[in-house]
């Protein structure tokens, strides 16, 4: 375990580390599925604008987010959860996507895990009040959620009413940003696990969810980022929750596809020794 408790990232590689303006050159394809934008001087002046209360010094502020950026990619988590957490919610997108992937990959206790997911969607609903025009201020509230709806009961989850704000977090997310791909594997997944929970009738006639609707959702986000392991392994996902035994050849093809990708950054390594575990 590492000093901060969290446990450390096991692939780390120089690749992933973005130093100095690499991460400005790297960034399009980095975040191609969050469309994150760069957080430089003229972005954070733009968001202190909006929210003068969130600080004054926009060139501060932005060498601040891009180095939490750098942590998050080279597998800092924990480093990187921090610097977003001190942000406040100019760093609530890097804090919760650290602190969530770390989650999701290296916490194995159930009760930590659905206490962190607990504690990030806190912050994303903080988030989400102070930078409402912000599209990742929604999907991370809805990325929290989700995440912490999955680490307890469907009777639970169904009675706090988490899938419904998780369907308005991502549809406030594709309102704001039309090709977040993230949000759109994230909504077929929504559709998915509804079908898997009530089926296929009720996940209709309550929550507007079908099978017809996740598909539709992955064909979007794979079309925009053929090359993200996350989207062809929560593809392969839907397929279980949605065939059973039936999907299990097209679940091994999708995670197939993403086993053979060459990760860009750290939480890619997390999904593709994922995916090729599930192979092994």
């Amino acid at each position: 375990m590492a000093k901060s408790g969290w446990a450390p990232f096991p692939y780390p590689d120089k690749a992933f580390d973005y130093a100095g303006d690499k991460l400005a050159k790297a960034w399009g394809k980095l975040h191609a599925g969050d469309q994150e934008p760069f957080p430089d001087e003229r972005h954070l002046a733009r968001l202190l604008k909006a929210n003068p209360r969130l600080g004054k010094d926009a060139g501060r502020l932005a060498t601040q987010l891009q180095d939490a950026w750098r942590a998050f990619h080279r597998g800092d988590f924990h480093e990187a959860h921090q610097l977003g957490v001190a942000l406040k919610a100019l760093g609530a997108s890097v804090a919760i996507k650290a602190g969530g992937i770390h989650a999701t990959y290296l916490v194995a206790n159930g009760k930590e895990k659905t206490a962190r997911f607990e504690a990030l969607a806190k912050l994303a609903e903080t988030a989400v009040a102070e930078l409402p025009d912000e599209a990742n201020s929604h999907y991370r509230r809805a990325f929290a959620l989700g995440r912490y709806s999955q680490c307890i009961s469907i009777a639970q989850a169904l009675a706090q009413g988490v899938a419904t704000k998780v369907r308005a977090a991502l549809e406030a997310t594709l309102r704001l940003a039309p090709k977040h791909a993230e949000a759109h594997t994230a909504l077929g997944l929504y559709h998915a696990e509804i079908v898997a929970k009530v089926g296929g009738m009720l996940a209709r006639l309550t929550y507007g969810a079908s099978a017809k609707d996740a598909e539709q959702q992955f064909a979007a986000a794979l079309k925009l980022t053929p090359d993200a392991p996350i989207a062809w392994i929560e593809y392969g996902n839907a397929q279980l929750l949605l065939h059973g035994a039936r999907g299990e050849d097209e679940a091994a093809n999708a995670y197939a596809k993403a086993a053979k990708l060459k990760p860009r950054d750290a939480m890619e390594a997390l999904d593709v020794a994922w995916a090729r575990a599930q192979l092994a």
